[in-house]
């Protein structure tokens, strides 16, 4: 009746999900002078661990953990990265959260595929899903815009939400995939 292991994973995944989602991402940048200068970068952890996760768990079993993340972040805690509570609705960045599922549909293909999973799929794979994932929060955004009738503001959503993110997930994507690519190798190997 109740599947334990299936239980754990998702209270697992929605741990991880709350988690990354705190956790800010920082540069370091060593100088010539001997220093190193850090560099936090606006957004989190949360697209990379959702990959990450989608690959270890796959769909069904982070959908219903997001889902669950979506929950506690609109009628218990402010668990998103600006907040939280019903009125996160009417913000550009709930948008961005709803573009996470074709995000984990995207990446849940790559546990599809028949044939030993490369970089390059996951690149490719990865890309397509964070591009889907702003898309849907483009259109959430206009939808916003066209609901509260202000169309000034469309722009100036869009390059701060998507523009200005879009290179920064792709950029912090590429560790994620050579650590999913040692986990998937070192996974198969014991099986």
């Amino acid at each position: 009746m109740f599947d334990l292991n299936k239980i754990l994973k998702i209270i697992i995944s929605l741990q991880i999900i709350i988690i990354s989602t705190f956790v800010p991402v920082v540069i370091s940048i060593p100088f010539t002078n001997k220093s190193i200068q850090t560099f936090e970068l606006p957004i989190s952890w949360q697209i990379p661990t959702i990959v990450l996760i989608t690959l270890i768990f796959k769909r069904k079993v982070v959908l219903i953990a997001f889902s669950i993340y979506l929950l506690i972040g609109l009628f218990l805690l402010p668990v998103f990265h600006d907040g939280g509570s019903i009125g996160y609705l009417l913000t550009p960045n709930f948008g961005y959260l709803l573009g996470i599922f074709p995000l984990i549909n995207i990446i849940d293909k790559l546990n599809k595929l028949n044939r030993k999973i490369n970089y390059y799929d996951l690149l490719k794979y990865g890309i397509l899903g964070i591009l889907s994932m702003h898309i849907l929060g483009i259109i959430y955004n206009f939808i916003q815009i066209l609901i509260f009738n202000q169309p000034d503001i469309l722009f100036y959503n869009i390059s701060k939400y998507s523009l200005g993110k879009f290179g920064y997930h792709i950029i912090i994507f590429t560790p994620i995939v050579l650590l999913i690519k040692f986990i998937k190798n070192t996974y198969s190997y014991k099986k």
